[in-house]
């Protein structure tokens, strides 16, 4: 979730295969603040957390107002049930204040993961997981417990004389409340010749590092990470296989969602979408960064502030012009330059040297 959340959504439309920028209101409200109450951070988040929690289902409100979206908002509720009326689907959600609202289908954002058994919802419950995270309590519990008993003085009391059951009792919770209590700091006991302490040694049993690291593997490959991707120790390599297999299939899955739930058919139909993208090259070294601007600078790949954006440079005034190298040429008219016939190269066209 820390990591889908620092997606950006972008409002684009596609004409003639041509990206065009559209700076909307809905792009605002994606990228900033989907609603009061939080950040766009905040909101995925939210989305994504949820997603991962064990239900498989995430949703959010679309607010609307006059035809034009106002809003997005995540969805904590405590029971929902799906019905259809007159051929439309509706969601009834029940929240945690007893409140109870019905929503079409159609205005919610609707997130879900092992997307298997049912035709609506992703698959809820953790039963691949149940066993993991039963090894993993069993294995916290019984750390807890070998604390606990190193802890502690154990053993029986052996007394020289008989005593009856109602003496032996009172003995023992004397001994107890005289040694065993916090107050006996010292984890010493004194005892004279009418009775001995005999210690009894427990030899406390836990999971050994080989077994831990086991278990720990299992519940990252439940989720698709590693260590190194918990602890943020990864390096570009390894960023790159994680955002290839766990959020990238979720930006797809943004994307798609949003773009159907925010357009009509015919916003759609002009090339409306929002699209989910993240900074790939913010996690490569130094020298990826400055090989990357070398060559595909040169080319016109980059813009001046798209070159800054990889160094986490503020852009610059004009910046968005793209750059490219008098050493290249047209394809098409590659053999015109190297014959130099100037006449059927076109006016305004060079030789090709820097």
């Amino acid at each position: 979730a820390r990591n889908a959340a620092k997606l950006k959504a972008r409002h684009i439309r596609r004409v003639n295969g041509e990206i065009i920028k559209t700076n909307s209101k809905l792009e605002y409200l994606l990228q900033v603040r989907p609603n009061p109450y939080m950040s766009a951070y905040d909101f995925l988040y939210k989305l994504i957390s949820q997603l991962y929690d064990g239900h498989h289902n995430s949703f959010a409100y679309i607010q609307t107002e006059n035809g034009e979206i106002k809003g997005f908002y995540p969805l904590s509720f405590s029971n929902l049930d799906l019905t259809e009326y007159a051929g439309e689907l509706y969601c009834t959600f029940t929240f945690k204040t007893g409140f109870r609202m019905t929503v079409p289908y159609s205005e919610l954002i609707h997130l879900r993961r092992h997307f298997n058994r049912h035709d609506i919802f992703g698959d809820e419950g953790l039963r691949p997981f149940k066993p993991t995270l039963n090894l993993i309590n069993t294995v916290n519990q019984g750390i807890v417990n070998a604390i606990k008993s190193s802890a502690r003085l154990r053993g029986w009391l052996k007394f020289s004389q008989t005593l009856s059951p109602e003496d032996l009792k009172k003995q023992r919770d004397q001994f107890v409340a005289d040694y065993l209590s916090i107050s006996n700091d010292g984890g010493i006991a004194a005892l004279d010749a009418k009775a001995d302490f005999n210690p009894v040694k427990l030899d406390t049993q836990m999971a050994d590092d080989k077994q831990m690291a086991i278990i720990r593997e299992n519940a990252y490959r439940y989720f698709g990470v590693n260590e190194k991707i918990i602890q943020a120790t990864y390096n570009e390599d390894e960023w790159a296989a994680f955002y290839e297999s766990v959020i990238e299939p979720l930006a797809i899955q943004l994307s798609l969602e949003f773009t159907e739930k925010c357009f009509t058919a015919r916003e759609k139909g002009h090339g409306n979408e929002i699209i989910f993208e993240a900074n790939r090259l913010q996690y490569a070294s130094a020298k990826t960064k400055i090989s990357l601007i070398k060559h595909l600078t040169p080319v016109g790949l980059l813009t001046i502030n798209e070159g800054r954006e990889i160094f986490n440079l503020a852009p610059v005034e004009g910046g968005d012009k793209r750059l490219i190298s008098l050493n290249f040429v047209d394809a098409d008219k590659a053999n015109l330059y190297q014959l130099g016939d100037d006449a059927d190269l076109g006016e305004g066209d060079d030789d090709g040297e820097s």
